[in-house]
C-alpha cells in the first residue's frame, strides 16, 4: 500500500516547509493538503518547493468556489514546477458552505463536477498544444484562450493527475468514469461503506465507459486514525478524535456510514445540538464503542496490521498522519515502512 501523510489544516504557512521535509524523511509516498483556513494550492506550492521526492496532492481543493481556468493555471504551474509530483484533488463541499461561507451559487454537484473536469481536460490540452479550448455546457462556457494568455504550447509538461474526493454514490460513479483516483472522506472510509457504496459505484462508473480501474486508478482511504506510542498516548488521541468525529458527523451529508450501522439517532442528536449552538458539547454523545468501530485505534506497534486488515484488500493507499511529537519519528518511520510493504 502507498501511504500519504495528512497535515493539520490550521498549520501556519511558515511551518509548511519544515513539515513537508519531515514527511519526506519519514518515507511517505506523499502529502495530502487540506483546504479549510488556507488556500490549498498555495500550501501545495510551499510543500512542492521544499521537497524532492514525494507526491503533493490537494485533498481537496474546492472546485465550485473557483473558476476552472484559474485552477487549471495553478495546477499546470505546480505540475511543471514539481517535475510531475503534483496531483490535483477536487471536491464539491456541501451546499451551506458554498452559499453561506463562500457566497457562491450552488447547483447539482455531480453534473457540475463532470463539466468542471471537461473544462480542466480541455485547458490542459490547450496548454500542451497552444490551441483554444471549446467547452459549452450548462454550467461552464470556456471558448477563449488567446496565445498571450496561454502558457503553452508546452509538450514537455504532463498534466497533473486529477482525483475526486467525495461521499455519495454519484460522485463515486463520476470518479470511476472520469478521474485518476478517488479519496474517501474521513466519515466514509469504514470498510462497510467501502464495500457497500464506494467500491461498487466506482466500478459502475468505470463500466459505463468501458474502463478498467486497475489501470492506474488509485483508491485512497482517508480514514481518521487514533494512534500513539503508548496506550496513554492512544487514550489522549482518542479524545481529540472524538471531538473531530462529532463535528464531522453533525453534517447531514456525511451521515451515510452511521445509517449503515443503524446509528441514525446519533446523527439526529448531533444536528439538534448544532441547532442549539452547543458546539462544545458535541463530543459527549459519541460513545467509545461507536468511535472504536469507525476509527481504527492502535499503538504504533499494532497499527500496520490493523490498517492492512481493514483496507489492504480494498484500497491502494491510506492516509496516516505522523505523530505530533517528532521525538517519535524513528518509531513511526517503521510504521510507514511496514504499511508500504503491505500488499494493496
Amino acid at each position: 500500500m502507498k501511504v500519504y501523510a495528512g497535515m493539520d489544516p490550521r498549520m501556519p504557512l511558515s511551518d509548511v516547509a519544515h513539515y513537508a521535509r519531515r514527511v519526506e524523511r519519514l518515507g511517505y509516498d506523499g502529502l495530502h493538503v487540506a483546504e479549510t483556513v488556507h488556500d490549498s494550492l498555495a500550501v501545495a506550492l510551499l510543500a512542492v518547493e521544499h521537497t524532492e521526492r514525494i507526491t503533493v496532492r490537494t485533498s481537496v481543493t474546492l472546485a465550485f468556489v473557483r473558476s476552472p481556468t484559474l485552477v487549471a493555471y495553478a495546477a499546470w504551474d505546480l505540475a511543471r514546477f514539481s517535475g510531475g509530483r503534483f496531483d490535483l484533488g477536487l471536491g464539491t463541499q456541501i451546499r451551506q458552505n458554498i452559499e453561506d461561507r463562500y457566497g457562491m451559487p450552488w447547483s447539482e454537484p455531480v453534473a457540475r463536477m463532470r463539466e468542471y473536469l471537461d473544462v480542466l481536460r480541455a485547458l490542459f490540452s490547450s496548454f500542451r498544444t497552444g490551441d483554444a479550448p471549446r467547452v459549452e455546457g450548462d454550467h461552464y462556457r470556456v471558448t477563449r484562450l488567446q496565445p498571450y494568455f496561454n502558457p503553452g504550447p508546452d509538450a514537455t509538461t504532463s498534466a497533473p493527475r486529477v482525483y475526486l474526493g467525495g461521499v455519495n454514490a454519484g460522485m463515486c460513479r463520476l470518479a470511476g468514469e472520469r478521474a485518476d483516483g478517488f479519496i474517501t472522506h474521513p466519515t466514509n472510509s469504514n470498510p462497510r461503506y467501502l464495500d457497500t457504496i464506494c467500491i461498487p459505484n466506482l466500478r459502475d462508473g468505470a463500466g459505463r465507459v468501458g474502463r478498467d480501474l486497475g489501470a492506474g486508478f488509485e483508491l485512497v482511504c482517508g480514514t481518521p486514525v487514533v494512534t500513539g506510542a503508548t496506550r496513554a498516548d492512544v487514550d489522549a488521541e482518542r479524545e481529540r478524535q472524538r471531538r473531530l468525529f462529532a463535528f464531522l458527523y453533525s453534517t447531514p451529508a456525511y451521515r451515510r456510514t452511521l445509517e449503515l450501522y443503524g446509528w441514525e439517532d446519533l446523527a439526529g442528536r448531533l444536528q439538534a445540538m448544532i441547532r442549539a449552538d452547543r458546539w462544545d458539547s458535541l463530543h459527549t454523545v459519541v460513545t467509545d464503542d461507536i468511535l472504536a468501530t469507525l476509527v481504527p485505534t492502535a499503538t504504533f506497534d499494532d497499527l500496520p496490521a490493523l490498517l492492512t486488515a481493514r483496507f489492504g484488500a480494498r484500497c491502494d493507499a491510506v492516509v496516516v498522519s505522523p505523530p505530533p511529537d517528532p521525538a517519535h519519528d524513528t518509531a513511526f518511520a517503521q510504521v510507514v515502512g511496514a504499511l508500504r510493504g503491505a500488499p494493496p
